[in-house]
């Protein structure tokens, strides 16, 4: 095959057959019309059709994705242009997609060297993989082997690209489908696996959770398969979560704590055929040390003596009855009444049944099917500014729907203003203190609550505290944000964990409030499942941010405006479902560095290092940044790969854009000076800073249209550059903010 090298890997690496079918209804597009520019709406029906036509058939195809349509007859041209998303992610590569005109095609570059014989080549290259992936859907799934699998190839898979490996695959798909279909694991079962979360974990794991008593391996108790560091063995046990315990009792009392509770598992449960020992061996270090502690039976399954299918599945299904028996114990639903346990759990905050990525194609078709259309990669820029943290800015002009993306995202995951999980407040001009906000004391002593304090009140009730609730404040900046905003400001930084929630110091003191309100208000605090977003305009009537403001938020900004962009118009069909998502989804997991740091060392280190270089570009103009930016932009860039939603340069960039240039404004020849070093960061090149300084008339012309051709590392920040280069070129002063 002479296919050429820019093509001859692209479904090395596959999760799902969307890359193969999307390059095949490509070139069905492109045999219908001979056009190299493809109607991306012809390619997504073609796409649709592929898989509706093998599902009638009877053809063991790829489902739709999780939570969106139960069958493929029901997913409507909506969702799969949604859906698309990843497939063109992954492919960005050799692929033009222009969301605005919704056209799609090959780069220039490989079109300049297709010819039908490459194009023939390529057809039946995608064709053979498409095949090869859909048989092995059809295969007789083996526990036995994909155990032997993991033994074979998990150390070398350790030194391959993370993202997308067929392990990956293994233990978060193919495993949990298989045990999903075993008569003894019904629906109360939860069951996930994981390789890692953007790196290879030491301890790869699959695990099984009854919902009743837990919805995540991080506490609580389940079944879990855990493979040895060095691949020597796997052991099946009966286990504790380990996270949680350790967090809140450090590690010598979680230790102690984690230890009792397996004495007492063990004297209550029968745990025949199983071990009761100490002797599980891991690792000598770590997290793999903390599970040796927390395991209260195992079977221990070395490398080279592997049992057979059948055993395989009777000792899964012994542990299961051991963990069914223990289950029904602590809820109190044993078939012979029996009530002697009556330890109290906490009921554990649920978590999102769909990945995320799965929820984010679900929130842009929710959002595609009310008729609203945002920009490539915003929706995931808006979720992780969210999940970094819990203050967002809406920047732009008036009508480019701000107010209205934070409405349909949040409507998009169940929270809306009918079920007051959405709340819409318009920020007065004469606002100068955070009673507007919160609430203040009348003549008589009685606490007038404002509508702030209402909404933290109601989502800090034990019912609510796994819903996400949204504050818009709309036209924030009419008044000064740090008159009425400064107390929530302060408050956010005081973020820290407690019982597996992240709680605030308060904002309204007890002390300070009569007996009938204090049972109500006082010591009312920032819940961690309410989320601030301000929308501001930039002109005459409004007012500019502190850097105080900015340190604490991710500032997003709307200016681009394609008025040529109208409706799509599709069939009727049943729409794409809504489905609520727990404040999981969207709450941060990281309150400090070190929290993330041991997992993601290397992309935390080169993120910090960008940042370095940049520090010494904005310390001449006072401007540069401290350790709260920098956690920040890293937390950013963790949850980025840790979710695989965007390039790391395309996150860098969000961040470059978003955390580093509205800090930037003033008139001297200095800010110039600094503009033109975070071009050079921005093009990834050096630039004549000496001509330039006289006269950067054509590098703003080369970067001052979003039609420009010109390739960077970060061009979206190269762009902003430009254009605040050009404004202090022509009228002596340049900010972020003007436009």
């Amino acid at each position: 095959m002479t296919l050429l090298s820019e093509l001859s890997s692209i479904f090395r690496h596959k999760q799902k057959s969307y890359k193969m079918v999307l390059i095949l209804s490509m070139l069905e597009e492109y045999r219908n019309s001979q056009q190299q520019l493809l109607s991306f709406g012809q390619v997504a029906e073609r796409f649709l059709s592929y898989y509706r036509m093998n599902e009638d058939t009877g053809n063991k195809v790829d489902i739709p994705p999780g939570g969106s349509a139960a069958r493929w007859s029901t997913f409507s041209l909506t969702q799969t242009k949604s859906l698309l998303n990843t497939p063109l992610n992954a492919l960005s590569a050799i692929l033009d997609f222009n969301n605005d005109q919704q056209t799609i095609t090959f780069k220039e570059s490989i079109w300049n060297q297709l010819n039908e014989q490459e194009l023939a080549e390529l057809k039946q290259y995608a064709e053979q993989e498409l095949e090869q992936y859909n048989l092995q859907l059809r295969t007789v799934f083996s526990l036995r082997q994909a155990l032997e699998d993991t033994f074979n190839t998990y150390t070398s898979a350790k030194n391959e690209p993370f993202a997308n490996h067929a392990l990956g695959t293994l233990f978060r798909q193919a495993i949990p489908e298989y045990f999903r279909s075993q008569p003894f694991i019904n629906e109360n079962y939860k069951v996930q696996g994981s390789i890692g979360q953007g790196n290879w974990a030491t301890i790869p794991w699959i695990a099984v959770l009854d919902r009743r008593i837990t919805e995540t391996t991080q506490h609580g108790e389940y079944v879990v398969y855990l493979f040895s560091e060095d691949m020597s063995s796997v052991y099946l046990t009966l286990n504790q979560g380990v996270t949680v315990p350790l967090r809140e009792r450090g590690r010598r009392d979680g230790h102690h704590y984690l230890m009792q509770k397996v004495q007492e598992m063990r004297e209550l449960l029968p745990l025949n055929g199983m071990q009761k020992d100490d002797n599980i061996l891991l690792t000598t270090s770590g997290l793999g040390r903390d599970y040796q502690v927390s395991t209260v039976a195992y079977i221990r399954y070395d490398k080279d003596h592997l049992p057979e299918e059948d055993q395989l599945l009777a000792d899964l299904e012994n542990v299961m009855n051991n963990y069914k028996l223990y289950v029904d114990q602590v809820v109190g639903q044993t078939a012979e009444g029996d009530e002697e346990l009556v330890e109290e759990i906490e009921r554990p905050i649920p978590t999102d049944t769909l990945t995320v990525l799965e929820r984010i194609q679900q929130i842009k078709a929710y959002i595609e099917q009310e008729g609203f259309h945002y920009p490539g990669a915003l929706i995931e820029n808006l979720y992780l500014s969210f999940k970094t943290k819990p203050f967002v800015i809406l920047a732009g002009v008036s009508g480019t729907g701000k107010t209205k993306l934070v409405k349909l995202f949040a409507e998009a995951i169940g929270a809306t203003s009918e079920n007051d999980q959405f709340t819409l407040i318009p920020v007065r001009p004469d606002w100068s203190d955070p009673s507007d906000l919160l609430g203040y004391k009348d003549l008589s002593g009685v606490f007038r609550p404002g509508r702030l304090a209402e909404v933290l009140v109601e989502a800090s009730t034990a019912e609510n505290r796994h819903k996400p609730y949204f504050v818009c404040l709309d036209e924030m900046n009419l008044a000064r944000v740090e008159h009425y905003f400064s107390d929530l400001l302060s408050i956010i930084e005081t973020q820290k964990w407690q019982e597996e929630r992240i709680v605030t110091s308060p904002l309204i003191h007890a002390k300070a409030l009569n007996p009938e309100d204090r049972s109500i208000y006082g010591g009312l605090a920032l819940p961690d499942n309410v989320y601030l977003v301000g929308t501001v305009n930039m002109d005459e009537t409004t007012h500019p941010f502190s850097k105080k403001v900015l340190d604490r938020a991710n500032t997003i900004e709307f200016n681009y405006i394609n008025l040529m962009q109208y409706p799509g118009y599709e069939e009727p069909s049943e729409g794409t479902a809504v489905v609520p998502a727990s404040n999981g989804f969207l709450r941060a997991d990281y309150l400090q560095l070190v929290d993330a740091y041991p997992n993601y060392l290397e992309l935390i280190q080169r993120t910090t290092e960008k940042l370095v270089t940049i520090n010494e570009i904005l310390e001449d103009i006072h401007s540069h940044v401290g350790f709260r930016i920098r956690d920040a932009v890293c937390f950013y860039m963790v949850y980025n790969q840790r979710f695989e939603l965007l390039s790391e340069n395309e996150a860098f960039d969000w961040q470059l854009l978003q955390k580093i240039l509205p800090r930037v404004q003033g008139s001297s020849s200095s800010v110039k000076r600094a503009l033109l070093g975070l071009m050079q960061v921005a093009v990834g090149k050096p630039l004549n800073m000496g001509a330039l300084m006289d006269d950067a008339s054509e590098l703003t012309r080369k970067w001052g249209s979003r039609q420009s051709t010109e390739v960077a590392p970060y061009p979206q920040s190269a762009r902003k550059i430009a254009f605040m280069i050009r404004r202090l070129e022509e009228d002596g002063f340049t900010s972020f903010w003007l436009s």
